[in-house]
């Protein structure tokens, strides 16, 4: 098992993790378009078209894992590609909201392969701390998807409307399919492949599910999860309707998204060091910090409006930074003891935290009020109760 990660293999491993970025932040510019296209009655429910996306992609996690420890890892993620690809057309010719919702969750099910199977491909390949080093480089440069995916989708929409986004989309999907094809080795060899056997799936299932540290980081990715999710669907319609600057917003998301890849940057630095627990208590102490400041400038107005502008992107930088100082690190503590069931981990911590967190988002995005007040309350008690299962956890170790 190779220790030093190739820096082709990172870059391979960004570009797949990078579907799902791609797929929800180059949406976020055309959600008031497709308001007011699909959903003029009801505009607010246009933010279901992330949330939509990221059920379909906690449903494929399911499944994902288990197939590449049936068939291998490549067969597929290139199958995967291939759904994803023809979600993205069933998105190009929807014409009512129920239509192009439909064809996301379609999406979200093929994006499901690239990403869950891509980190059972690194546990094939590296574990332990190592394997958190390898997530927060791959993190590192994954940060450069939202900072240019909303610009990028904004100037699609002004060349051929919202509904050219999703050729972009099976473009990518196809470029990526030709990478991995032709670019990496199958990391999982026939001999240790698993059957899909249902009482063998319930069995390693069960075996998953049995271990405390897989539970905990299940649930601390999930209340994790949940706040971004929340901040993604809200934070178009904050800076829009509460400081009117809707055409800048996608510039405004990129400097927030290259600001807060320090996050990762510092987690890769960190992590041997500090170990993957207190990096991501530390992290959640942040959010909640944070969260509480934003929320109480927005409830008792403390600051002029320019300096309330700021806090707000702060506040965000924080909340992104934050998933490069947890995300990776979780995943990596849950598949730690389970390298002979990495499938079936990737697959199940994946989708339990991804489905919970998409339960907690939708009410939270759908509580906006054109302020930031409710989603930083909401990011706030989000935090605060995974710093507690994480605090009761490592206090009984």
């Amino acid at each position: 098992m190779s220790q030093r990660p190739a820096l082709s293999f990172v870059l391979m491993m960004a570009a797949l993790y990078s579907t799902i970025a791609l797929s929800i932040d180059a949406m976020l510019p055309a959600l008031p378009e497709i308001a007011a296209t699909l959903s003029p009655d009801a505009p607010n429910r246009a933010q279901i078209v992330v949330t939509s996306f990221v059920l379909g992609m906690g449903i494929g996690t399911f499944f994902a894992g288990p197939l590449s420890d049936a068939f291998g890892r490549k067969p597929v993620i290139l199958a995967g590609l291939g759904l994803y690809a023809l979600g993205a057309l069933g998105c190009y010719f929807a014409n009512d909201l129920s239509s192009l919702l439909a064809a996301r969750v379609i999406q979200g099910l093929g994006a499901a392969a690239p990403r869950v199977v891509g980190g059972a491909m690194i546990r094939d390949l590296y574990k332990g701390r190592t394997m958190a080093q390898v997530l927060s480089l791959i993190m590192t440069i994954f940060t450069l998807m939202p900072a240019i995916a909303p610009l990028m989708g904004q100037s699609i929409i002004a060349i051929g409307g919202w509904h050219m986004i999703f050729v972009f989309f099976i473009a990518f999907a196809a470029l990526s399919a030709v990478w991995v094809g032709f670019g990496q080795p199958e990391t999982l060899p026939a001999a240790q492949r698993r059957s899909l056997n249902l009482r063998d799936l319930a069995m390693g299932l069960r075996e998953v599910l049995a271990q405390r540290v897989v539970l905990v980081s299940t649930a601390v990715q999930s209340l994790v999860l949940g706040g971004l999710f929340g901040t993604l669907s809200s934070l178009q319609g904050i800076i829009a309707q509460r400081f009117d600057r809707a055409d800048s917003f996608p510039l405004w998301f990129g400097l927030i998204a290259l600001l807060s890849s320090v996050g990762a940057f510092a987690n890769s630095r960190l992590v041997q060091r500090l170990g993957m627990r207190r990096m991501v208590a530390g992290a959640l102490w942040g959010m909640c910090a944070a969260s509480a400041v934003l929320a109480a400038d927005g409830a008792l107005h403390l600051l002029p409006a320019p300096f309330d502008f700021a806090l707000l992107l702060a506040w965000a930088v924080m909340i992104f930074a934050a998933m490069g100082l947890t995300l990776g690190n979780l995943s990596a503590m849950a598949l730690e003891p389970l390298g002979h069931l990495a499938g079936m981990a990737s697959s199940a911590v994946t989708a339990l935290s991804t489905v919970a967190a998409v339960v907690l988002a939708i009410p939270l995005g759908l509580a906006f009020d054109g302020t930031a007040l409710p989603l930083a309350l909401g990011v706030c008690g989000f935090a605060a109760a995974a710093l507690g299962v994480l605090t009761l956890i490592m206090a009984q170790d």
